[in-house]
């Protein structure tokens, strides 16, 4: 397919969707342009960073969840949980963010380096899951792991609440464990 061709195939998509997006907020048509920025209506572009300076002093920035003074679960800057949740690219960069802050962690542990890609992505698994402070609990299978006894650490892994909690979870992680490879 053309570049073209594609270019004006995603514009009538994009005008399809805000025709039905204005006809369940019932807008004016020039809202239906595609390309059209949040905040420029009517002609005039509303001044953004000050409505920004004002929200971030007005709700204030909370870093964990809340109820707000009507008893909704908020975040953030006033981020309702409760009516709006998070949207899927939100979900997606907070899920980036965490598995950054976990391999950090992680990393800082003189095994993670004698692990395999695979072994290091189910200690990672592991450690998102319950964190780093209750996989160090794990004694027997880092013991295993230490030794290079994968077969052990896979057991090990099995024989914990932990596996009893996840179920399927764990059975898949300790058998990635014990092969070192992932599935074709």
């Amino acid at each position: 397919m053309r570049y073209d061709t594609v270019v004006r195939s995603r514009l009538k998509w994009k005008k399809q969707i805000n025709r039905i997006k204005c006809q369940i907020t019932q807008c004016s048509k020039s809202m239906m342009e595609p390309g059209r920025k949040p905040g420029f209506f009517m002609g005039e572009i509303m001044n953004r960073q000050l409505l920004l300076k004002q929200l971030e002093r007005h709700e204030g920035l909370r870093l964990k969840p809340y109820r707000d003074t009507v008893g909704k679960l908020t975040i953030g800057y006033g981020r309702n949980l409760d009516d709006r949740g998070i949207s899927e690219d939100e979900a997606g960069f907070m899920l980036d963010n965490d598995i950054d802050q976990v391999v950090a962690e992680l990393e800082r542990l003189p095994l993670w380096l004698s692990l395999n890609p695979v072994r290091k992505v189910v200690l990672a698994n592991m450690a998102f899951n319950m964190g780093v402070p209750t996989l160090l609990e794990f004694r027997r299978m880092l013991g295993a792991l230490a030794e290079k006894d994968w077969d052990r650490a896979a057991v090990e892994m099995l024989d914990s609440k932990w596996a009893r909690q996840v179920g399927s979870r764990a059975n898949e992680l300790s058998e990635l464990m014990r092969r070192g490879e992932a599935p074709q």
